[in-house]
């Protein structure tokens, strides 16, 4: 049996054209992951694409298959609890589109283990802009939208949005993961402001962003509102709360 301290949860709705592809070059790294597929329902198959290879490999190729489009945010938290259940060390976020390169884990991995970081970030502003293939506008918007998010909460984190993240172990059994709120896009920002505020080492290793080739993006404005006034409700909720400070 090939066993891991890490695990990369890659939520999915619609990738047949990339799920197949993505857990392969995981799998291809030297360094060992295992995979957990947060599956949601998908009409076009990519469940069944999924099941075929867990015959392939069954001892790393995890998934859970959920009844319906449920949000971003749940598909996480439901990735988390499995993955502290089955006493993983590292736990990933990773999209299944290649927009995160897969070969960037290792670093991630290596910020958190060697480095001694709680929070490895897959950073597409630390060292300037780092995207490729998307609309200018969209760049700047994802791009201001992390200094609002940055100037409003105080986060010490260039790209406050990414979804490409290595948490150690410690940082999702302190995070009440049922009192986050969010369920969008916005739960990213959640996540690194609740760390931050629980005091754990948050770190930024700079990647390059690749829009996708292939399917659908599931990006749309609704994400945008959520983010904007979302980040408000969370600063003025976290004045009234108490985060015992890492130890």
């Amino acid at each position: 049996m090939q066993t891991s301290d890490s695990i990369v949860i890659i939520p999915t709705y619609n990738e047949r054209e990339n799920i197949e592809s993505i857990i392969r070059a995981v799998f291809n790294l030297e360094k060992v992951f295992h995979i957990l597929v947060i599956e949601d329902g998908s009409p076009d198959g990519t469940a069944e694409i999924v099941k075929d290879l867990q015959k392939e490999f069954p001892e790393r190729l995890f998934m859970m298959e959920r009844r319906g489009k449920l949000g971003l945010g749940t598909a996480y938290i439901t990735g988390f609890k499995w993955a502290l259940k089955h006493d993983y060390e590292y736990v990933f976020e990773m999209d299944a589109d290649f927009s995160h390169n897969p070969s960037d884990l290792p670093r991630l991995y290596k910020a958190c283990y060697e480095d001694g970081a709680d929070v490895a970030i897959g950073s597409r502003y630390v060292s300037g802009v780092n995207v490729v293939n998307w609309p200018m506008g969209r760049v700047l918007m994802s791009y201001f939208a992390s200094k609002y998010v940055r100037t409003i909460t105080g986060i010490p984190v260039h790209d406050t949005t990414a979804g490409f993240k290595c948490y150690r172990r410690q940082v999702l059994e302190t995070i009440d993961l049922d009192a986050i709120r969010f369920k969008g896009y916005a739960f990213q920002i959640e996540m690194k402001f609740t760390a931050f505020k629980y005091g754990f080492h948050i770190t930024e290793v700079p990647v390059i962003f690749i829009n996708r080739e292939l399917g659908t993006s599931k990006m749309d404005s609704s994400i945008f509102g959520e983010a904007v006034f979302g980040v408000i409700k969370l600063k003025l909720s976290s004045l009234f709360c108490k985060y015992p400070q890492k130890k």
